[in-house]
């Protein structure tokens, strides 16, 4: 590549990297979306357990690559995506073929640490592979193939749900990241010289997330926007299990989940471009205000009791309330994006920019542990799962999702969940209203003094 000329030409290793993060993308959100369920039906945990564990998978998914990168550098990107897509073979294998909690545990720890390791890798091979001229473009194929790697492991694993059993999905995760590993093996050679990612020691990360998240002003945004995540997540906590059980077992959650991508790449550009000039903060209001009107929309069907009847479709009210929900999620994402690390830049000391946009996303761990915990216990007492009942709710169950009888009283208040999660944007809204007054003011006394 003639450094300085704009080119859509990029290495080899630059290509494997990118078909090696689109295989992990697509165990990874295969898993994901279905993994509450797998943890109640084929482990045996109920809604509350389950949304721990799932919660606590999740987050730590988001946190422990910050200590990878170093291990990574150390080994070689070649060994250690070797390794990493070794450890998601066997993690996710491990949950195909073994269902108690110890050995789900432990492969749901080995899935956490070779994620860890594949993220800092390909992120790595993308820079190094690029110049400054061409540096934008290879992110931009990066970031679409980290979409489309979500987009097909959902799109797949659909059918493998219904047709063979939520048991099933993890087999597929385990296919793609073992067609990683053999490409990775075979293909990919890094060049030796451009592995090194300057990455910080654990040390030194330790060191800088207790510097950001011990400054007040950061912490207090970081948990504010949690809250837009946390009913962000509800796309992997909430929505399938509620889909499954108030519209029944062939609906497909995991095709739901994909609108949230699919609206993004089509709106963020023109987004984008809207709110350049504008302050981040208001962008970001933007987002905060939508995020609420997102989860009372779904659970408007429970005001439609018959099909809708759209361009010859006929389409189930759960089914067009979460394409409206999940599209407007979308929308509110598009508006934070943009914003979002610029307005976390401006929280930090003079100087200290670069350490806090480092963990400008810890907003995400916290979201996930939240969401998934408290989505375990929304569901458990407003929509249970229908093996927890006895044998007449159950039945009556199966019959309304027939069509031959109306939902059991187990079910009466199954869309206060989305109430619940309404009143969690409300109260980051108004959180983020408090903060950008007192923080407007202190920095006006500031500039006084």
């Amino acid at each position: 590549m003639t450094q300085g000329a704009t080119t859509w030409r990029f290495p080899r290793p630059f290509w494997t990297g990118n078909v090696a993060e689109l295989c992990e993308r697509a165990a990874y959100y295969g898993t994901f979306i279905a993994l509450r369920t797998y943890l109640i039906r084929v482990v045996g945990l109920d809604d509350v357990q389950a949304g721990w564990v799932a919660g606590m998978f999740g987050g730590w998914i988001y946190l422990v690559p910050f200590f990878t990168g170093a291990l990574a550098d150390r080994i070689g990107f070649r060994n250690a995506l070797m390794m990493a897509f070794a450890l998601l073979t066997a993690g996710y294998g491990t949950l195909g073929v073994f269902h108690d909690l110890g050995p789900v545990s432990v492969g749901l720890v080995l899935i956490v640490l070779g994620g860890a390791i594949v993220k800092p890798v390909i992120t790595g091979t993308v820079s190094k592979s690029s110049d400054e001229a061409n540096r934008a473009r290879a992110f931009s194929i990066f970031y679409m193939v980290v979409n489309i790697g979500s987009f097909t492991g959902k799109t797949i694993v659909a059918p493998i749900r219904i047709d063979l059993g939520v048991d099933k999905v993890p087999f597929f995760s385990a296919g793609a990241a073992l067609l990683a590993l053999i490409l990775v093996a075979l293909i990919y050679f890094p060049d030796k010289n451009a592995e090194h990612n300057q990455t910080k020691s654990i040390g030194e990360t330790l060191r800088g997330m207790w510097m950001a998240l011990s400054n007040l002003r950061f912490l207090a945004l970081i948990l504010i926007t949690a809250g837009f995540w946390a009913i962000q997540g509800q796309l992997y906590a909430s929505m399938p299990d509620y889909v499954l059980r108030m519209a029944g077992e062939t609906y497909k959650p995991e095709w739901y989940a994909n609108i949230n991508p699919l609206v993004v790449v089509i709106f963020v550009v023109m987004i984008t471009q809207l709110v350049r000039k504008w302050k981040p903060e208001n962008s970001i209001l933007v987002a905060m205000a939508l995020i609420p009107l997102s989860a009372v929309s779904m659970s408007f069907s429970a005001w439609i009791h018959h099909h809708i009847n759209i361009l010859g479709m006929d389409i189930h009210p759960i089914t067009l309330m979460m394409i409206i929900g999940i599209s407007i999620q979308g929308l509110a994402e598009c508006f934070l994006s943009p914003k979002w690390l610029e307005f976390a830049s401006l929280q930090a000391p003079k100087g200290k920019e670069g350490t806090f946009l480092g963990f400008a996303h810890m907003n995400t761990f916290f979201a996930w542990i939240f969401g998934f915990a408290f989505s375990g216990y929304l569901l458990s007492k407003y929509c249970p799962e229908p093996g927890t009942l006895d044998a007449a709710t159950r039945a009556a169950h199966a019959a309304a999702l027939q069509g031959q009888g109306p939902m059991p009283e187990a079910y009466a208040h199954a869309h206060y969940l989305w109430y619940a999660y309404c009143g969690v944007g409300f109260i980051s809204l108004v959180a983020l209203l408090v903060f950008i007054a007192v923080t407007r003011k202190l920095d006006a006394k500031k500039a006084v003094a």
